[in-house]
């Protein structure tokens, strides 16, 4: 399927599905991109490597309530349908674009995913029963494109970790890639969120990005696990306006913390509020 100025618009499952069932018949493969949309350059970073992976790129769009705690911005999450569809004119084939009644229609899910101990960690631990109301819907929606392939965001790095925990542990038909991160050009990660951020905030956010920079220049230097992690702390230390909500050294095998000696690949994952706004980062080391 060669992709088309608008992609179409997929209100129901059934119309996905018959989609899909067009598809397979020709004999094509299809990359899932699962999105909440306010699509920036990060999403279509992911558009474009299902592109290359794929004959069919469908893109899902949905607002998922089950991972969004009571005191989270679930109603107030940018809803940006019509300027989604035009970024994605001329890389996605579809857009999956259910309402929660299409997705959830007894008003909830009675059977869910539990993520397991890893979710009760970082950002888990943070946001209760958002690693579960992630999986759910992840979930609902590989069963209903059925694709080869489904992108996430390297930014995400502890979502990613658990879709493809979840995938292996229930012997899912897909490959799980995760794609790098994009930034602008100051280091600041892409995120629907910054969109929240005032002009003084946005200089602020550049905190998580520089603690990682410290982190990451203490590894390149041969310095333990411990000389890194206190070299990303202290740059918030320098930022008491930034309110740190954990920064943590992490094994990407695992997603268990790194003891202090350690040796081998390590993950940085640093969360933070700037004033109402919370934003997420990582990056790899090495020690």
């Amino acid at each position: 399927m060669t992709t088309t100025e608008t992609p179409t618009v997929l209100e129901t499952i059934a119309a996905t599905r018959e989609l899909v069932r067009s598809a397979r018949a020709a004999g094509k493969r299809i990359a899932l991109v699962p999105t909440m949309g306010a699509l920036h350059d990060g999403h279509l970073a992911l558009v474009a490597r299902g592109r290359e992976l794929a004959d069919v790129v469908i893109v899902s769009i949905f607002v998922n309530p089950l991972q969004f705690g009571p005191s989270e911005d679930f109603e107030r999450y940018p809803r940006t349908l019509d300027a989604d569809l035009a970024a994605l004119a001329g890389s996605a084939d579809a857009v999956f674009a259910p309402t929660v009644a299409e997705m959830y229609p007894g008003g909830a899910s009675q059977t869910t995913v539990h993520a397991g101990p890893v979710a009760e960690r970082y950002e888990g631990a943070s946001r209760p029963g958002h690693f579960d109301g992630m999986l759910t819907v992840v979930s609902k929606l590989l069963n209903i494109a059925q694709p080869d392939v489904a992108l996430f965001g390297q930014k995400d790095a502890q979502q990613a970790f658990l879709v493809k925990q979840m995938v292996a542990d229930l012997n899912l038909p897909v490959r799980i890639e995760a794609v790098p991160i994009v930034r602008e050009l100051d280091g600041l990660a892409l995120s629907s969120r910054n969109r929240y951020l005032s002009e003084s905030e946005r200089v602020l956010a550049l905190t998580l990005s520089a603690a990682l920079r410290a982190a990451r220049e203490a590894s390149d230097r041969g310095e333990s696990v411990a000389a890194a992690r206190a070299a990303g702390l202290a740059r918030f230390d320098q930022q008491p306006d930034v309110r740190l909500d954990y920064l943590v050294i992490v094994d990407p095998a695992t997603f268990l913390p790194l003891e202090d000696d350690a040796t081998g690949d390590g993950l940085i994952l640093v969360a933070a509020r700037v004033g109402a706004t919370r934003l997420i980062d990582n990056a790899p080391l090495h020690f």
